[in-house]
């Protein structure tokens, strides 16, 4: 049997976003008829906020934070904690300082289980805010210079690059990959993410997801439009 596994932001809701109606009324009815596993690195209370309990609840296990903290029909089942090295949060506030980019709104790391985030914007940016970051980072390749610098001064600690404005940082090995732990060697895994590419927050389940199938999707309208001819060629 399939296992489906999603990643949230820029999969299957817009970053940061609620998911759409229209798409949640049929993903509802896809878990349903599929096993379904979320990983994100949200925290759950975000993830809640986007797809609401009828999803989180429903699906096979919520991993959050990188699935350094785990949650089955809405109850934590596992948690990890991350000991971030001396030195770290000095780096992060100096590229905080340093950084080109002129807009700062506030919460630029945060702390969730298992990991940090990191975001020169901030994570109370609005929509419009996001958006002229997501546009100035594409042209400065910032996020990825930061990621490189933590990964290249750090033993143990890996850095990625994590939805639209953020930076996932955590133990090696903490990363979305370790959730693979949990199914067994001869599951076939459809895993569908927007950050695939080596050094997004992604890449890490997909580097080991050998045996099954990685759907590397542009936003949530390709990921319903792929599930959509998976359903339709599985009839």
């Amino acid at each position: 049997m399939i296992r489906y596994i999603f990643d949230v932001d820029g999969t299957l809701t817009p970053s940061r976003c609620p998911i759409d109606p229209e798409f949640k009324e049929w993903f509802i009815d896809f878990i349903k008829d599929n096993k379904v596993w979320l990983v994100t690195g949200s925290d759950y209370d975000k993830t809640l906020e986007q797809l609401g309990p009828e999803i989180c609840e429903s699906v096979v296990t919520c991993y959050n934070c990188q699935g350094n903290d785990v949650w089955h029909k809405g109850k934590r089942v596992n948690s990890k904690q991350f000991k971030a090295p001396e030195g770290l949060q000095p780096l992060l506030e100096g590229w905080l300082q340093a950084s080109r980019f002129p807009l700062r709104t506030g919460n630029h790391i945060e702390k969730r289980r298992g990991m940090w985030n990191f975001s020169i914007v901030g994570r109370n940016a609005t929509w419009a805010e996001r958006s002229e970051y997501v546009q100035w980072d594409v042209s400065n390749r910032e996020r990825e210079s930061i990621a490189l610098e933590i990964n290249s001064l750090f033993d143990n600690v890996t850095a990625t690059v994590g939805g639209e404005t953020g930076i996932d940082i955590g133990r090696t090995g903490g990363d979305k990959s370790q959730i693979l732990e949990d199914f067994n060697s001869d599951d076939k895994i459809y895993f569908f993410g927007d950050r695939q590419e080596p050094g997004g927050n992604d890449y890490p389940l997909v580097k080991v997801n050998t045996k099954g199938k990685n759907f590397h999707v542009k936003d949530w309208h390709d990921t319903f439009d792929k599930l959509k001819n998976i359903v339709a060629a599985a009839r």
